[in-house]
């Protein structure tokens, strides 16, 4: 502690520095890492003890803007779970652009009355359009900056699902997806790559969306997981040459639509053994034959399985340690119940940019998250992706 009080007096001392208070706060940060991890640890850096609890596992780069200017950190990591910095408030941003959105509703006169009792707790009835608008502008100046953020690397497998929210346009209310792009490059790491708005089915827009990832350095894309949105398919095979996975967790749920409530638990049953099998060769024979013994009872749901089942069981053509992550869309499963729970908040979005600003700052900070965290699938098994031929799709429809 002594030798700590007197680096900060020197840094003090330095009274004609410029950057003396940005060095100051610097200093206090790293001190304030070293701490925090120390406690978790068990033990101060390079130690050794019984006591031990975990080891730190080297440093990850990241910026940290403040008032006195940009402070380079380097935040220690860990060998087991994830660490991030107590004074950074992970949710900062997320908190600001939510209030940013319900503010913004109340000034043009277009919020619900939930919005308006929120705006009255905030103790900000008296907010002006000039102040409101400051907070976007300092809102949408990060989360665009994250948004159209260059794309490095190689990315195999890219998750991208939709949340549908109420948004005012027109003077009517209409239902928009917002859409999230995320990916785990050959690193093993996940990111947040994209967010947009725009109407689900149509392939104008998925061509534009992916076309803009692609122009940002999206590249090396093997395999697209998304629910079965119309022309996501066309649009993923033109811009990336990429298979595409249908999430199985909805194929399931629209299967089911097919049986009775009281047959489901059977049929239910009868299905889960082609996920159970060890290869994709027995996968798709045991399709084979689960289809035709629900053809005579379910003609509908047999139909169905006949046509999506090279969609469905895409993800077996990848390394086994990948299929439970792959399969689905369920890996963003936390995020979209994040979204939800706070447009629940605002009920109606004022316009789409008010979508992106909400949704960007919550997967900017997400991907924070993510940034300190252990990677997502190990270099070992992602090492076969990268070096084998992407996989064909189906043949499309004309």
């Amino acid at each position: 502690m002594t030798d700590d009080r007197m680096a900060l007096v020197e840094l003090i001392e330095q009274g004609a520095d410029s950057d003396l208070l940005r060095e100051m706060l610097a200093f206090a940060a790293e001190r304030m890492m070293d701490m925090e991890i120390e406690a978790k640890t068990g033990v101060p850096a390079g130690a050794r003890s019984a006591a031990r609890l975990n080891h730190r596992n080297g440093y990850r780069e990241r910026g940290w803007d403040t008032r006195a200017g940009r402070i380079d950190l380097a935040i220690p990591k860990l060998r087991k779970g994830s660490y991030f910095p107590s004074f950074l408030e992970p949710r900062r941003t997320a908190e600001k652009a939510l209030a940013a959105v319900i503010q913004e509703a109340y000034v043009h006169g277009i919020s619900t009355r939930s919005v308006d009792d929120l705006v009255k707790a905030m103790g900000a009835s008296g907010v002006s359009k000039s102040q409101v608008s400051r907070l976007v502008a300092e809102i949408d100046e990060r989360v665009n900056a994250f948004l159209a953020r260059p794309i490095e690397g190689e990315w195999p497998y890219l998750w991208i699902d939709a949340t549908y929210l109420k948004v005012r346009e027109g003077g009517r209310i209409v239902s928009t997806a917002a859409i999230i792009a995320v990916g785990v490059n050959t690193d093993g790491r996940r990111e947040v790559l994209g967010v947009a708005t725009g109407p689900s089915e149509a392939e104008p827009f998925w061509k534009a969306f992916l076309r803009s990832l692609a122009d940002r350095g999206l590249r090396g894309v093997k395999l697209v997981i998304a629910d079965d949105h119309k022309g996501l398919r066309a649009a993923a095979s033109k811009v990336f040459a990429a298979s595409q996975q249908r999430c199985r967790v909805h194929w399931m749920r629209n299967a089911l639509a097919h049986a009775a409530p009281k047959q489901r638990p059977a049929v239910i049953a009868m299905i889960k053994t082609i996920f159970a099998q060890e290869t994709a060769e027995a996968a798709h024979q045991q399709w084979e034959q689960v289809a035709d013994a629900l053809r005579e009872k379910f003609p509908k749901l047999a139909d169905m399985m006949d046509a999506s089942r090279e969609d469905v069981l895409a993800y077996m053509a990848f390394p086994k340690d990948h299929w439970a992550q792959i399969a689905s869309t369920n890996p963003l499963e936390r995020v979209n119940k994040e979204i939800k729970r706070r447009s629940d908040v605002i009920g109606i979005f004022p316009n789409d940019a008010a979508v992106v600003r909400l949704v960007g700052a919550l997967m900017l900070e997400q991907n924070d998250e993510w940034a300190v965290s252990r990677r997502y699938m190990t270099l070992e098994t992602l090492g076969s992706v990268s070096h084998n031929p992407i996989v064909s799709l189906p043949a499309l429809a004309a």
